[in-house]
C-alpha cells in the first residue's frame, strides 16, 4: 500500500505517522536527530522517550498485579483440553547480564507466544537460568587468583610506557586504567564494567555469589523488556537447587537403565590445565569443534643418523607426519618440514623416538591405543632433543608402503605448525600441494641450493599412480573426468604453477579429495580394486598393527578453555552418552523428517539437523569438577552443562508446583508443601512416565496427579527457539534424549525447532572491546522496550546473521509516540461526532478490503515465524494504507469514516501486540475497549475481493505515475488536466498475459519466482521472431508484481476495472495530489475514440490499460 515495501518500520517505510515520508517516525532530519538524542527524534526526542517509558512502566505494574502470563491448563466444558502452545528458549548462562544477542533470539519465542495467544491458544513461555559447567567456576577461580596476587582491591601492573596512567585516582578508575594499560584482561575489571560495586567484587571469588546475583537481574531485565514469561516456573540449575538436581538425577538414571550411557576411554577435547574434558560451553573459543582422527606414519630415519640426530644414535628415530589419507602411502615420494619450524625428538613408552612439533607431542602424550598409553607418563612429554626444520632437511628416510627405498626430507614453506605434527608426507599423485611443491623444487636448482639439497634428493622422484578417480557427468551440466593422477590432472587443468596460487590449489584439493573418497578405486596394494572409502580404514589398521603407524587425534579447529589454555584431544576414562547408536539415531531421523510430527521452519534448518545426526557420536557427559549435578551412581563425576540441559523443558511443566514464584534456587517452601528429599525415581516416573503411585511415597497422590496432569497438558513442547550454533549439540541432543526417555511415546517429542543467525549491531559484529555492544537494559532505557522489540523484529529472521539498527529503533520510538497521538485524536473525533458514518464510498470499501488482505498476509508471515515480513505487512504497509486514506479524505474534504478508521486502529494494535505489547495496551484502552489487549483475538477478515484490491492498486499507482509525469511538465499555472485512459491491451500484451496464465499455480495462487518466470517467457519469446523480448520482459515483470498483490485477476486479458469511475470518484484528490493542492478542472478521456481526443498525440498514445497518461493545459 502506498507503493512502499521497505523494512518493517525501518528506513523505507514511507508515508508514515504524521503524514511525513521517510522513516517510521518522520523524515531524514528527524531520524538524524533521533539518533543523536537516543530516541524519538528532534528536540522533543527525550520527552517522547520518557512518555513511552512511563507508559511501559505503568503497564508493567498492571501486569505485575494481573499476572496475565501465568497460565494453567484450560479445558472445555466437555473436559477436552483447549488448544495450547508451549515455547521454550535455551536458558542463558548466568555469568553476566543479558545483552542484545540474547534478546534477538529470545524475541522469536516471545513474539510466537503473543501471536499464538491472540490466535486462541493457551500460550506458555517459561524461562530458566543456566549455571552448570565451567564458565562460572573458571571466572571465580580467576578472580580468586587475581586477589591473591594483586590484593583486594587489586593493584594491577602498569607498563612503563603508560606510567602517566598511574596518576589516576584510586579505586575503580585506577584499576580500569591499569588493566587497559597493561594489555591484560582481568576478571575484576570485567565485573566492575558490569556496574558491580567494587566493594562487592571480591565476593564473586565464590561461585555461589554468581548464582545468587545474576539470575535475579535476568528476571528484572526481561520484565523491563515486557517478556510474556510465566515466572512461577523459573529456576536455576546445579545442585544448589535441590528440586532440579533431583530431576536431573532421575533423567540420568533413566538413560543408564535404557543402556544409553557407557563408560570407557574415548577421545575428548581436553584442557590439561583444568585436568578434565572441555565441553562446548566450557570453552572461550572453539564451540562445536570435535576431535579429528589422523594416522601418524612412522618414517624411519636411516642410519647412521645424520647431523644433530646423531646424538640419538642407537635409538629408533622416526619422523611422524600426520595424514587423513593413510591409503595413499603407496605414492610417497618425499617428506616435507617447515625450515624455520620448531620441532623436538620425543621419546615414548615403547622406546620409539618421534620427531614432531611440541604442540602435537603434547596432544599425543594424552592419548592411548587399546588402553595402552603412548607416553611414559600420561600427559607428559619427554623431549630428548630440540630441533629446527633446517636440522632435518635432506635426511634419508624409509617410508612404509612407498615405491622408493629411500625418500628425503624437503622444505615446504606453507606448513602450519598449528595443525598436525608440522611434518607432512608427500603424495604428489593425489595431493595438489605436494605435486606443485615437488615440481617447483625440481624446476628450480637455485631453490634446492638454498636449502642445501642435492639433486639425488629431488630429481629421481616421479608421480606414482595409486588411485583411479572416475567421476561421471552430472545432470547440472558438470563434465565428467577420469585420472590415475588426480593431483597432476587438476593442477594442469587449472594452470597452477607455484605454491603461492592458494585459491587455485584449494579448488584442486577440493576436486581431488572429495571425489577421491567417493569415486576413487585403489590401483595398488593389498586392497587393489576396492573403493577408497572401503580400503582407507583397512590400510590404516594394517599399518597400525604392523607398527608402521599410530592413531592420533587433535581438535579439528582451535579450542581455548575458559582458563585460557589451548586444548588437546585426550583419551580419558569417561561416562558418555551413546549418541549415534543406529536404532536411536534412526528414530530421531524419522521424527525430524516427518512434517506431521516436526516443523523445522526451513529446509536449510532441516538439512543441518540431518547433517548433525550423521556425525554426532558418543558424547562425554561428565566432568571431574565444576558446577552441576553429580552423577548419581558415580559421585566423583559432575554432569556437564549440555548433558543436563536436554529435557528440562519437561521440568517447566511442574516447576510451579515444586518451586513457585521468587524461588529460583528452591530454598523457600514449595507451594505444594513438597520437599526435595521426597522426590525419587518413583515420583518422577509417576509424573512423566505414567508410572504407578510409589508404595512408599510420602507425597499425597492428588498432588502427584496434579503435576502429571499439567505435564500431560503442556507436553510436547511445540516450539524451541535457539541460535543456529546449538544445532550441532544441544538441540540435537535434546531430540535424542526425548527419544530415549519417552521411547514409547513419540507424541511427546519436540514438535518444532526454529533457529536463527547471530545479530550484528549497525552492520558490525557486537563486541565489548570495540564498544559496539548493547546490554538489554541499556537498549530499553535508550529506545524503550517496545521500540527495541520492533527493531529486533525488523533485524531479520533467517539463518544468516541479522542486523539491529539503532536508526530503526529511534524511528520506532517516534512512530510509537505519534501513533498514540493519532489514536487519541481519532478517539476524540469519535467522541465529538466528527467522524463520518453511513454509506461507504468506493475508497472506503477498497481500504477495508486492503486491510483484509494485509491482515491475512501478516497472519501468514507470523505463522511461519517471519516476523520482519509480518511487521512489514501488519504495521509498515498497514500504516501506509492509513496514511493514504487519511490524505484522501483530507484532499477530498470529507471526514474519515468511523467504521473504517476505528477498525484500522483496533486491528493494527492487535496485530502489533506480540511485538509492542505496552503500546498496544495503551491504545486498546484509549479506544474504549475493556480488558487487556492480551486477551483480544486476531482480527477476523472477509475474503479478499481481487477486483477491489486491483481497483485500489490502480488508483494508488495511477496517482503516483501521473504525479511523476506532471512534475516534469514545464507548464506554469495550468488550468486543466487531461487524463487519458486506455481500455484495451495490444495483441502482443494479450498473448503475453495468456502465456503467463499458463504459468499460474492455482494451489499456491502465485506465479513462479520472477527469475523462473522470465526464464520460461524467454523460451516462449524465442518461438516467434516477431515477439520483442525487451518489451515482453518489461511488461511481464510489471504484471507479475501486480499479480503478487492482487492475484490472478491481474492476468485477465480484459480490463475488468472501471478505470474512469475509480478516477472520477477521486477527482479532487488527484488534482490536489498532482499540482500542489490546487483544485483544477480534470478531464478524463478514453483513447478508444481518437477523433475526439484533445491534446498532443504523443501524450495520449503514452497511456496503457491500468496506466493512464496526463497532459497539463
Amino acid at each position: 500500500s502506498g507503493g512502499s515495501k521497505g523494512k518493517a518500520g525501518g528506513k523505507a517505510a514511507a508515508a508514515s505517522s504524521g503524514g511525513s515520508k521517510g522513516k517510521a517516525g518522520g523524515g531524514g532530519k528527524a531520524a538524524a536527530a533521533a539518533a543523536a538524542n537516543g530516541g524519538g527524534g528532534g528536540g522533543g526526542g527525550q520527552t517522547r522517550l520518557r512518555h513511552i517509558r512511563a507508559n511501559e512502566q505503568r503497564i508493567q505494574a498492571e501486569w505485575e498485579k494481573a499476572r496475565p502470563f501465568e497460565v494453567n491448563p484450560c479445558f472445555n466444558e466437555d473436559g477436552s483440553p483447549k488448544p495450547k502452545f508451549m515455547v521454550t528458549f535455551p536458558y542463558p548462562y548466568m555469568n553476566g547480564r543479558l545483552h542484545l544477542g540474547h534478546a534477538f533470539s529470545l524475541t522469536k519465542a516471545e513474539f510466537a507466544t503473543g501471536y499464538k495467544r491472540i490466535k486462541g491458544f493457551n500460550a506458555l513461555f517459561p524461562f530458566g537460568f543456566h549455571c552448570t559447567g565451567m564458565p562460572i567456576q573458571a571466572a571465580a577461580n580467576k578472580l580468586k587468583a587475581e586477589i591473591a596476587k594483586y590484593g583486594n582491591p587489586p593493584q594491577f601492573p602498569v607498563e612503563e610506557s603508560t606510567a602517566a596512567s598511574s596518576k589516576a585516582s584510586s579505586g575503580k578508575k585506577k584499576a580500569k586504567v591499569a588493566a587497559k594499560a597493561s594489555g591484560s584482561s582481568y576478571q575484576w575489571q570485567t565485573l566492575v564494567k558490569m556496574n558491580i560495586p567494587e566493594e562487592e567484587v571480591a565476593e564473586f571469588a565464590e561461585p555461589i555469589k554468581w548464582l545468587n546475583f545474576f539470575p535475579p537481574f535476568g528476571m528484572k531485565d526481561l520484565k523491563k523488556f515486557g517478556a510474556a514469561i510465566d515466572w512461577r516456573r523459573s529456576f536455576i540449575t546445579t545442585a544448589v537447587n535441590p528440586f532440579y538436581n533431583a530431576f536431573v538425577e532421575w533423567q540420568f538414571r533413566q538413560l543408564k537403565q535404557s543402556d544409553k550411557i557407557s563408560f570407557g576411554k574415548r577421545p575428548c577435547i581436553y584442557s590439561p590445565l583444568d585436568g578434565q574434558v572441555c565441553a562446548d560451553h566450557d570453552r572461550a573459543e572453539g564451540e562445536g569443534v570435535g576431535p579429528q582422527e589422523y594416522t601418524l606414519i612412522k618414517l624411519r630415519v636411516k642410519e647412521p643418523l645424520p647431523g644433530k640426530l646423531g646424538a640419538l644414535a642407537g635409538q629408533n628415530v622416526f619422523l611422524a607426519p600426520a595424514t587423513l589419507r593413510p591409503e595413499t602411502m603407496y605414492g610417497q615420494t618425499n617428506c616435507f618440514v617447515l625450515p624455520d619450524g620448531d620441532y623436538g625428538a620425543f621419546k615414548w613408552a615403547n622406546g620409539d623416538v618421534l620427531v614432531m612439533s611440541h604442540r602435537s607431542a603434547k596432544g599425543l602424550a594424552h592419548q592411548s591405543y587399546q588402553n595402552v598409553d603412548y607416553a611414559e607418563k600420561w600427559g607428559e612429554t619427554n623431549c630428548l632433543l630440540e630441533l629446527k626444520g633446517w636440522d632435518i632437511l635432506g635426511i634419508p628416510l624409509s617410508a612404509p608402503r612407498a615405491p622408493y627405498d629411500t625418500v628425503y626430507t624437503l622444505p615446504l614453506l606453507s606448513i602450519s605448525m598449528g595443525k598436525g605434527t608440522g611434518v607432512v608426507t608427500s603424495v604428489p599423485s593425489d595431493a595438489p600441494d605436494d605435486y606443485v611443491a615437488l615440481k617447483e623444487l625440481q624446476a628450480k636448482p637455485e631453490f634446492r641450493a638454498k636449502f642445501n639439497l642435492t639433486d639425488e634428493m629431488v630429481m629421481p622422484y616421479h608421480v606414482v599412480p595409486i588411485i583411479n578417480i572416475t567421476v561421471p557427468a552430472t545432470d547440472k551440466g558438470e563434465d565428467g573426468w577420469s585420472s590415475d593422477q588426480a593431483a597432476e590432472f587438476w593442477s594442469e587443468k587449472l594452470g597452477i604453477k607455484t605454491a603461492g596460487e592458494r585459491q587455485k590449489l584449494d579448488e584442486a584439493k577440493r576436486k581431488t579429495y572429495n571425489t577421491g573418497f567417493t569415486f576413487g578405486v585403489m590401483l595398488v596394494g593389498k586392497y587393489k580394486g576396492e573403493k577408497v572409502n572401503v580400503a582407507k580404514t583397512k590400510e590404516k589398521l594394517d599399518m597400525v598393527d604392523a607398527g608402521e603407524a599410530l592413531i592420533y587425534n587433535e581438535p579439528e579447529g582451535f579450542v581455548k578453555s575458559r582458563t585460557g589454555e589451548e586444548c588437546v584431544v585426550a583419551m580419558t576414562d569417561q561416562w558418555y552418552l551413546r549418541y549415534g547408536e543406529e536404532e536411536w539415531k534412526q528414530s530421531v531421523l524419522s521424527h525430524v523428517n516427518d512434517p506431521s510430527k516436526f516443523q523445522p521452519y526451513s529446509q536449510e534448518i532441516l538439512d543441518r539437523f540431518n547433517f548433525t545426526l550423521g556425525w554426532l557420536k558418543e558424547w562425554a557427559c561428565s566432568r571431574l569438577f565444576g558446577l552441576g549435578t553429580q552423577l548419581p551412581w558415580d559421585e566423583k563425576w559432575v554432569i556437564e552443562s549440555l548433558s543436563d540441559s536436554t529435557i528440562y523443558m519437561a521440568y517447566y511443566t511442574i516447576a510451579n508446583h515444586l518451586q513457585g514464584p521468587d524461588n529460583l534456587s528452591g530454598d523457600k517452601p514449595s507451594p505444594s508443601g513438597i520437599t526435595a528429599d521426597q522426590l525419587n525415581d518413583g515420583v518422577f516416573n509417576y509424573i512423566f512416565l505414567r508410572g504407578p503411585y510409589p508404595a512408599s511415597c510420602t507425597i499425597p497422590e492428588a498432588k502427584l496427579e496434579a503435576m502429571r496432569a499439567e505435564f500431560e497438558y503442556w507436553y510436547p513442547m511445540d516450539l524451541r527457539v535457539s541460535g543456529k550454533d546449538l544445532i550441532g549439540n544441544h538441540l540435537t541432543m535434546a531430540l535424542y534424549n526425548h527419544a530415549a526417555i519417552w521411547k514409547d511415546r513419540p507424541e511427546l517429542w519436540p514438535r518444532g525447532y526454529y533457529t536463527n543467525g547471530h545479530v550484528n549491531l549497525n552492520n558490525a559484529k557486537m563486541s565489548k572491546s570495540t564498544g559496539n555492544f548493547l546490554m538489554l537494559e541499556e537498549a530499553v532505557e535508550k529506545f524503550s522496550a517496545d521500540a527495541t522489540r520492533y527493531a529486533l523484529a525488523d533485524a531479520g529472521d533467517s539463518l544468516e546473521d541479522a542486523n539491529f539498527e539503532t536508526d530503526v529503533a529511534n524511528s520506532a520510538t517516534m512512530m510509537l509516540y505519534l501513533e498514540e497521538q493519532f489514536a487519541a485524536d481519532v478517539a476524540e473525533q469519535r467522541k465529538q461526532g466528527k467522524l463520518r458514518s453511513g454509506e461507504l464510498f468506493k475508497v472506503d470499501q477498497q481500504v477495508l478490503n486492503e486491510m483484509n488482505r494485509l491482515i491475512d498476509e501478516a497472519d501468514g508471515f507470523f505463522e511461519r515465524m517471519l516476523w520482519r515480513d509480518g511487521v512489514n505487512a501488519g504495521s509498515s504497509l498497514y500504516r501506509n494504507l492509513r496514511d493514504f486514506y487519511r490524505e484522501w479524505c483530507s484532499k477530498m474534504g470529507v471526514p474519515m469514516h468511523a467504521d473504517v478508521i476505528i477498525r484500522w486502529l483496533e486491528t493494527s494494535v492487535v496485530m502489533l501486540s506480540p511485538i509492542c505489547p505496552h503500546f498496544a495496551e495503551v491504545v486498546w484502552g484509549m479506544l474504549g475497549n475493556s480488558g487487556s489487549v492480551l486477551r483480544a483475538t486476531w482480527p477476523e477478515t472477509q475474503p479478499v475481493d481481487p477486483r477491489s484490491a486491483r481497483e485500489l492498486q490502480f488508483l494508488l499507482k495511477s496517482v503516483k505515475h501521473l504525479r511523476g509525469i506532471a512534475s516534469k511538465e514545464k507548464v506554469k499555472n495550468p488550468k486543466r488536466v487531461h487524463i487519458y485512459i486506455a481500455d484495451q491491451y495490444t495483441d502482443w500484451k494479450v498473448d503475453t498475459l495468456k502465456q503467463m496464465q499458463t504459468l499460474w499455480n492455482p494451489s499456491t495462487r502465485s506465479l513462479p519466482e520472477k527469475k523462473q518466470l522470465l526464464s520460461a517467457l524467454t523460451s516462449w519469446v524465442a518461438e516467434d521472431a516477431s515477439r520483442n523480448k525487451k518489451l515482453v520482459m518489461q511488461f511481464a515483470s510489471f504484471m507479475a508484481d501486480e499479480a503478487k498483490q492482487v492475484g490472478f485477476s491481474a492476468l485477465e486479458t480484459e480490463i475488468l476495472v472501471d478505470q474512469r469511475a475509480i478516477l472520477e470518484e477521486s477527482r479532487e484528490y488527484i488534482s490536489k495530489h498532482l499540482i500542489n493542492n490546487l483544485t483544477l478542472d480534470v478531464v478524463f478521456i478514453s483513447i478508444s475514440d481518437t477523433a475526439s481526443i484533445v491534446g498532443p498525440e504523443k501524450k495520449w498514445r503514452a497511456s496503457e490499460p491500468m496506466k493512464p497518461s496526463v497532459f497539463l493545459e
